[in-house]
């Protein structure tokens, strides 16, 4: 009871001074800080909007494998922008390299800090010059916050992250060209040891290539009793992932066949720069969300905070987003395209898939007017579908965010279906087939599955971000 009666009396207290949080020309009444209206949020280079609607997933006409996991039902999707093609090697290494110079600069500025440099000197010679960033004041003096980081980041108080990576100095690459014995130590460390290396070359150890990113595990805090006790970090989930693809996949998915060029050669040579990036498992790809959404938030905390927006999360599709962009809005459409065949008018493929018995060549390309591709083909080679979409069948086979159920057509909702984050299933949804397969993988209602942990030659991804409802986006218009 006194309780109740000490916020009463706070309460009018607060009120009976202008505590009420009135401001000038509110009338005393509450009234927005921003509208609602007219949101209009900026496309993502590469990304198309789709709209959202409702369809009937699954195979909706043939079925000739009589895939039981496929089994039509009508949902409802929410909007959404989407890559209009896989996410290219050159794309992939961009996030790479982020990776490369992230843990580079992350282990010079340890070493500098080591050694007495804090980023005030100025001028600092040798390894000092990656010393962790002053973030000073308008007087060009450490920031407050700035000191009290620096205080904290002496213990194990979590505030070492909040230490910024000094990106304006290019890393020295060339061993001539490396300013002191201690830079040379900290390079030496990120290149395979002497007795790791072939021939004498000297290359960079991917293994240390990690990437480290959280995630709200939000099945579990909806579950929890949320009350003064509660604590956040059980909800976080932190992830440390390998980014480098797998290259050996191109020997491991084919025995006898002779692949060891691509396996050389396909990631890293620039004459592959569009095509699609392959040997990635599952966690690798939602890595690269991570990385993209972290990017795009940097860029906008560093505009004036008029010109900033809210940046929406990428991520993986889900299976039925999937499935409903790959339709382009044609209903009950077994491919991207349309159907019922694999061919044009002319004879020409319209994806790149096996069109025979051990012929992995297609006859022509209906965009390039060239002859066929023998394993994955550059993206936006073939004509995309009416949303706009490249190779939503065939080339590579996709990742999606769903986790894999034989029956998940049946039982999950017919309001954007799913089965959540599914950490607890291994198994994730792969759909639109690749070049590798045969015609009826292509088909938009097929499902497919691998384990999140495997890569594969013919397994890529492309990513997503949820439109809000209330958001003024233009829509491509689709045939009917």
């Amino acid at each position: 009871m006194r309780k109740i009666l000490a916020a009463v009396l706070v309460g009018s207290v607060l009120f009976s001074c202008g505590g009420g949080g009135s401001k000038k020309n509110d009338r005393g009444m509450i009234i927005p800080e921003k509208s609602g209206k007219n949101i209009s949020p900026t496309r993502p280079v590469g990304m198309v909007a789709v709209p959202g609607g409702s369809f009937v997933m699954g195979n909706t006409d043939y079925d000739f494998a009589q895939q039981q996991n496929a089994t039509p039902k009508t949902v409802s999707v929410g909007g959404f922008y989407i890559d209009d093609s896989e996410i290219t090697n050159a794309e992939y290494k961009v996030f790479v390299n982020y990776v490369r110079d992230s843990i580079v600069r992350q282990r010079l500025a340890e070493r500098a800090y080591e050694l007495g440099f804090d980023g005030t000197q100025g001028g600092d010679p040798g390894i000092g010059e990656f010393a962790f960033k002053n973030m000073s004041d308008n007087n060009g003096d450490p920031s407050a916050y700035q000191e009290y980081i620096n205080e904290m980041a002496d213990g194990r108080s979590g505030y070492e992250s909040e230490r910024q990576l000094n990106w304006d100095r290019d890393i020295i690459w060339d061993k001539n060209d490396y300013p002191d014995r201690d830079y040379v130590e900290v390079m030496e460390s990120m290149y395979y040891p002497p007795e790791e290396r072939f021939n004498g070359e000297r290359l960079l150890d991917v293994r240390k290539l990690n990437y480290v990113f959280s995630e709200i595990d939000k099945s579990k805090a909806a579950r929890a009793h949320l009350d003064e006790n509660t604590n956040r970090s059980d909800f976080v989930i932190t992830d440390t992932v390998n980014v480098y693809p797998d290259t050996t996949v191109w020997v491991r998915d084919f025995n006898y066949a002779y692949n060891d060029p691509l396996h050389e050669d396909y990631f890293w040579n620039e004459a592959y720069n569009e095509y699609p990036v392959v040997g990635v498992t599952w966690d690798q790809a939602r890595a690269f969300c991570a990385y993209r959404t972290n990017k795009h938030r940097a860029y906008n905390q560093g505009r004036k905070s008029k010109n900033r927006e809210d940046v929406i999360v990428y991520r993986l599709p889900t299976e039925v987003e999937w499935e409903y962009a790959a339709r382009g809005g044609i209903q009950d459409a077994p491919y991207p395209w349309g159907g019922p065949y694999l061919a044009d008018d002319r004879g020409c493929y319209l994806a790149n898939f096996k069109p025979k018995r051990g012929d992995y060549v297609e006859d022509c390309c209906a965009k390039s007017k060239e002859k066929g591709f023998m394993y994955a083909a550059p993206v936006k080679t073939f004509y995309p579908n009416d949303y706009g979409l490249y190779d939503m069948a065939g080339n590579v086979a996709e990742w999606t965010q769903s986790p894999y159920h034989t029956s998940a057509n049946e039982f999950t909702s017919t309001l954007n279906p799913t089965l959540g984050a599914g950490r607890e299933i291994p198994n994730k949804v792969v759909k639109g087939g690749s070049w590798k397969d045969v015609g009826f993988m292509l088909m938009v209602g097929v499902r497919d599955w691998a384990h999140q942990d495997s890569a594969r030659s013919y397994i890529g991804f492309r990513t997503v971000q949820t439109i809000p409802e209330g958001a003024d986006v233009k829509y491509k218009r689709t045939r009917q």
